[in-house]
């Protein structure tokens, strides 16, 4: 019974270690050399960094990267450039798969040349032209009788009648023009020319001070043709417009310094808009623009920059634009808020979708398709803003392949890695300075040739 027992424990432990050696002849490493797919594997290696080397399939400790084989046949890893190109590529510069890129969204797009015209919207207030505005006073001191024009807003033309006023001043003028008529009737009867001579010029300057007290011809007239002093004058409106404001109430004494009526012409108007001093550098005097009231949607008023004010406000950080505009219907009220666009002209410049560009405040950074799943970080300089893509002024080529989406989670691996890379003395698209071998680990994961 003993012996039946020791010839079963012989015979299992000779089937085990027959059963091992066949395995490991067939299964396990010969001379460092595995099988796969009828092709014998060396090593693996970081497809981020080719001198990392592993016997054994696997990811990479630093970088969690998927170990790539390499072949007897002299077969090179998928995916990993020769190391040459690795160390031209800068620090940040990472690898993902086609995969992966599809996993988190990647998308790309192209640096172009794009000719596009820019809008600049701005805020603007309509006010009066006040060089048509136009504030009635009378020429000498009396007492008004009556108005013919009694409200704020009335609309009036010229020559239309303001006003009636009592003036005792004017009322003397005019009978010392009525005298000196007479007198120069009386002198051409007599025999003196000098006499005749002196009572012309006495009647012209008589006339002379009525029309500078804005008695009008017709009125001098009628006073010479009937010869009687007019007791109340008519003031007149000197222009076509709205009366803006009034100061004229039947019985009120005025003087010369009493402003009777303000009267605006509306048929044009300005347009006083807010533009932030960054933007002045596009605009120019005779630049035209389009205003639009806020309920308005198409069509608009054409106006022209005419005037640039030279102070910026402290609180707003604007300067205000005077524009110019014809108001024919009188659609442009004063204080009315309207919105102003500036056609600004296009040029061809280099742009890039706005997508692409991942904005750090003081730096902005374009991720460059390098082939092969290489990504690499590139600090860009950025301009204005056309629509949907956004000015390159330095840092990028025309034809370059950008990623356009998932910036944000490109730029997290590119800083991690960088960061492990600057830990470890070395980064991953340029070899460590020992030329690539490395200690093997206390695991056995890695091993150095």
């Amino acid at each position: 019974m003993k012996l039946g027992k020791t010839i079963l424990t012989v015979a299992l432990i000779a089937a085990g270690f027959v059963g091992g050696f066949g395995y490991g002849r067939w299964y396990g490493p010969h001379n460092g050399i595995k099988r796969q797919s009828g092709r014998k594997i060396l090593y693996y290696v970081d497809p981020m960094h080719p001198g990392y080397k592993s016997d054994r399939p696997g990811v990479a400790p630093d970088c969690g990267m998927k170990l790539q084989p390499v072949y007897a046949d002299g077969g090179s890893p998928v995916n990993v450039p020769h190391p040459e190109d690795q160390a031209a590529l800068p620090m940040g510069t990472i690898q993902i798969a086609p995969e992966k890129q599809q996993l988190i969204g990647v998308r790309f797009g192209q640096v172009e040349y794009t000719t596009a015209g820019e809008n600049l919207r701005a805020v603007g207030k309509v006010a009066m032209d006040e060089t048509r505005v136009v504030r009635v006073h009378p020429k000498v001191e009396g007492w008004i009788e009556r108005v013919h024009v009694d409200f704020t807003g009335a609309p009036v033309r010229k020559g239309e009648p303001l006003l009636t006023l009592y003036s005792p001043e004017m009322l003397a003028s005019e009978k010392e023009y009525l005298l000196s008529l007479k007198a120069r009737e009386i002198m051409r009867q007599g025999a003196i020319q000098s006499a005749v001579a002196n009572s012309d010029s006495l009647v012209e300057a008589s006339r002379r001070r009525l029309e500078l007290w804005d008695l009008s011809n017709p009125q001098i007239d009628d006073l010479e043709r009937t010869g009687k002093p007019i007791h109340s004058i008519t003031i007149f409106s000197p222009a076509t417009g709205f009366v803006t404001s009034r100061n004229s109430f039947p019985s009120q004494r005025v003087t010369p310094e009493t402003e009777l009526y303000a009267i605006a012409d509306l048929s044009h108007v300005w347009i006083m808009a807010d533009v932030f001093e960054t933007d002045i550098p596009k605009l120019r005097i005779g630049q035209m623009a389009t205003v639009r009231m806020p309920y308005q949607s198409g069509g608009g008023f054409t106006a022209r920059v005419n005037y640039v004010q030279p102070q910026v406000d402290p609180q707003t950080r604007t300067i205000k634009l005077r524009l110019e505009v014809a108001n024919p219907a009188m659609q442009l009220k004063p204080e009315m808020f309207v919105d102003v666009e500036f056609r600004l002209a296009s040029n061809r410049q280099l742009t890039v979708p706005v997508d692409a560009v991942l904005d750090a405040g003081q730096r902005q950074t374009v991720f460059v398709d390098r082939g092969n799943g290489y990504l690499e970080p590139r600090q860009v300089q950025v301009g204005d803003r056309l629509g949907d893509r956004v000015v390159i002024s330095a840092g990028l080529q025309a034809g370059e392949r950008i990623v356009t989406s998932a910036s944000f989670l490109i730029d997290s691996e590119s800083q991690l890695k960088s960061a492990i890379a600057g830990m470890g003395g070395h980064q991953h698209g340029a070899l460590p300075k020992d030329g690539g071998k490395q200690a093997p680990s206390p695991s056995g994961g890695h091993v150095h040739d």
